[in-house]
């Protein structure tokens, strides 16, 4: 009795499966839907000005904030670690204000600098959304309370990561929310003054300003980068920048004055109401005319008078010296902290950077008795007045898992599109173009479409003509935002809807990755990293693009899929017109994050053997494998993924005329069914594969399909051989077929690996 053959990694995924729903079970703060009830406390975005009550209340918030996240990395510190509290400190006034403005339904927000992230659960706890207790413990040792932000009740479902990439991903969700919610839609996203530099967020001010994203920037100005101050590292001003980008800029003082912050936030939401874009941008203190800033102006400003001149006193530095006193303070309300800051980013001795840090070593009640967390009167009263109001009930859903239902076709909505026939020489764009026209066709407001200059050759532009002007976005050669911004899009509702972005392949590969990484740190409130509910196009894969040698190559296309394989609903490689009309129709009918690859060259439609029926027709159902051919007493078979797969079929033809039988199976995406590899370890004695991609090399080892086969297949006794692309620095600039012969991609390769003995 033979042993029944299994995955070789098998036992390693069922080990880390088990660990898996060890952590989520001993998650609190995780699930699919969480029912808070919170503090009633709500800003009106039409009132003239600050109500005094309020104000006293964001005080209170702001102190009761502040000593969560001291605490939080006071017990972070015990455990031997250090994070971000200067910037999370200085999050929290503008944040509660954020958090006040927020409805969950027309305005959101979202954190561009994730670093600041125990200010933003410190903020959520001191509304009530998460437990104290969880947030002081928990915080960078746990799955709910992360070291980032990321998504939690009451907070943002935009988790954040490298810096700058939110932006152009929340001017995404802005013009989803203005699409399905109207002009009273907004995404209030703070950012820090690092990542506006980056190309995503300038990118992203670019495409908020075209398309008229009701986006509002919050810039928290602090002066301080990773290793030195800002006038150090990058002193340019983003103002003219982002200005010239489309982007109103809305200059205040400080981001600590509360009347004047609202009154920021009042504008900046009327103009979001205009499909105008701003920056709220603090400009800080600075000596102007017979006003002048001082270090004891400093101490007086913030009632920290005292602290102030023993700190200067112990550097030696004069009360009277002239400083510039940033709007948006590093360690806000760590009187002591925001002392070192501020000599720091003014270049006095005693200066220290709190970029990195935290409360190691600190003494946690000496920083919690300091004049700046003490609670007036007037604040108590405030905030007891709120917890004496019933509480605001806010839900917090999770985003639905992949497969739910999205935009469907049914049996009458493709019976009457007409696909090319079998035989017929045609690219695969045709199938696509096809399906996403009659997805447009039948759910033109649930559809979306980013374009980068290329409708012509991704074949989007018709489906895209028929959805709202709201529903479509032009972003030229922004391929990287572009991503980004689909990616937002697909966070503007929990209803069926379709977010595609189109490009070429090889744009994808070198340019457009980031809104692949997106998903990577993409949490869902069950816990779960995945990706989004997005289809990512890619025209143009593999060798198979016309004459235009090096610069239209996408050779990697197959190892990119399997790389974002574990975040996939599905990956489809279409081998032809027909197969990548269903290929569409099924990415479009459920949710989850898809990868479409599309050939772009000729390629014959394929028939059943010994017919001229069709493989494929437009009602069928997608799979993963479809056999190709099936002869009688094979014991040997080809699984040719894509492009190639007529070659195979062809192959197999001859093979059989020399008395060799074989089958084909064509690999149509991933992941594979359930036991079909298990299926040709007990069925084949030899299996070839063949890919119009990059398989590896001696030095690299297997990739790609070949990688995946090579892998699954170890220890099962079958023999192997692949063709691929091993080389791909020499090749030369012609029609696709030679392209192949020249990789020895042929007809008459794959005939020699079935005859070989």
């Amino acid at each position: 009795m033979t042993t029944p053959w299994t995955h070789p990694l098998e036992s390693l995924a069922a080990a880390q499966r088990r660990r898996n729903d060890d952590l989520l079970a001993a998650t609190p703060l995780m699930g699919a839907r969480i029912t808070a009830p919170v503090l009633p406390f709500a800003l009106d975005p039409a009132a003239e000005a600050l109500d005094p009550a309020d104000g006293a209340a964001l005080s209170a918030l702001e102190k009761t904030a502040a000593s969560i996240a001291i605490r939080s990395l006071a017990s972070l510190g015990r455990a031997g670690d250090i994070d971000h509290l200067g910037g999370g400190l200085e999050l929290i006034p503008a944040l509660l204000v954020t958090l006040g403005f927020t409805d969950y339904d027309t305005r959101h927000f979202t954190i561009e600098h994730g670093h600041t992230s125990i200010g933003y659960y410190a903020a959520l706890s001191a509304l009530g959304f998460l437990p104290e207790s969880r947030v002081v413990d928990a915080f960078r040792r746990s799955l709910d309370i992360a070291g980032h932000v990321s998504y939690v009740a009451g907070g943002t479902e935009l988790s954040s990561g490298r810096l700058g990439a939110i932006v152009p991903v929340a001017a995404g969700q802005a013009l989803g929310l203005r699409a399905r919610k109207g002009p009273g839609a907004a995404v209030i996203c703070h950012c820090g003054d690092a990542g506006w530099v980056s190309g995503q967020m300038l990118n992203g001010c670019i495409a908020a300003s075209q398309h008229r994203a009701p986006l509002v920037l919050v810039m928290h100005r602090n002066g301080i980068q990773l290793s030195a101050p800002t006038a150090k590292v990058l002193d340019r001003d983003p103002r003219p920048v982002v200005s010239a980008l489309g982007i109103q800029v809305i200059e205040i003082p400080s981001l600590h004055d509360r009347a004047a912050l609202f009154i920021a936030y009042r504008d900046a939401l009327a103009l979001a109401r205009r499909g105008q874009p701003s920056l709220i941008y603090p400009t800080g203190y600075r000596t102007s005319g017979h006003t002048r800033i001082t270090v004891r102006s400093f101490g007086e400003m913030y009632g920290i008078g005292a602290e102030v001149e023993r700190f200067a006193g112990t550097h030696q530095v004069a009360l009277d010296t002239e400083i510039w006193i940033p709007g948006s303070l590093m360690s806000f309300r760590d009187a002591h902290a925001m002392c070192e800051c501020l000599f720091y980013v003014n270049n006095l001795p005693g200066g220290e950077g709190h970029h990195d840090g935290g409360m190691k070593g600190k003494d946690e009640a000496a920083v919690l008795a300091n004049p700046m967390l003490q609670m007036s009167a007037e604040e108590s009263e405030a905030i007891g007045r709120l917890r004496a109001r019933p509480p605001r009930v806010v839900v917090t859903d999770a985003r639905p898992p992949k497969g739910t239902p999205n935009l469907l076709l049914g049996d009458a909505d493709v019976a009457a599109i007409s696909l090319p026939g079998a035989g017929a020489v045609v690219s695969p764009r045709a199938g696509s173009e096809a399906a996403y026209d009659a997805v447009a066709k039948k759910h033109p407001d649930s559809c979306f479409f980013v374009s980068c200059d290329l409708d012509p050759s991704t074949k989007l532009g018709k489906a895209a003509g028929r959805v709202p002007r709201d529903h479509r976005f032009e972003m030229s050669i922004q391929e990287q935002a572009a991503s980004l911004l689909a990616n937002g899009l697909s966070f503007s509702s929990r209803e069926p809807q379709l977010n595609v972005f189109a490009t070429f392949a090889a744009f994808f590969e070198g340019i457009a990755r980031e809104g692949f990484e997106f998903w990577r740190y993409q949490r869902n409130l069950t816990g779960a990293n995945e990706g989004l509910n997005v289809i990512m196009h890619l025209s143009h894969v593999g060798a198979c693009t016309g004459r235009d040698h090096f610069s239209g190559w996408s050779l990697d296309w197959v190892n990119l899929a399997l790389g974002y394989l574990p975040y996939l609903r599905r990956f489809y490689a279409p081998a032809d017109a027909r197969s990548a009309f269903i290929a569409v129709r099924d990415a479009a009918a459920g949710r989850g994050g898809h990868i479409v690859a599309i050939p772009r060259d000729n390629l014959p439609v394929l028939a059943r053997a010994g017919s001229h029926e069709p493989l494929w027709n437009a009602g069928d159902a997608w799979t993963s494998v479809t056999t190709y051919r099936e002869n009688a007493g094979a014991s040997a078979a080809i699984l040719a993924v894509g492009a190639p797969a007529y070659l195979a079929g062809a192959a197999t033809d001859r093979a059989l005329a020399k008395g060799v039988a074989a089958d084909v199976y064509v690999v149509n995406g991933f992941p594979l069914e359930e036991g079909f590899l298990e299926g040709l370890a007990a069925r084949y004695r030899r299996i070839v594969t063949v890919e119009d991609g990059l398989i590896g090399d001696p030095q690299s080892g297997t990739r790609g399909f070949a990688g995946l086969v090579a892998t699954a297949l170890a220890g099962s006794g079958v023999r192997l051989a692949h063709l691929g692309i091993a080389d791909p620095r020499i090749a030369p600039s012609e029609h696709f077929v030679k392209v192949w012969e020249h990789f020895g991609i042929t007809e008459d390769a794959l005939l020699a690996a079935l005859l070989a003995t």
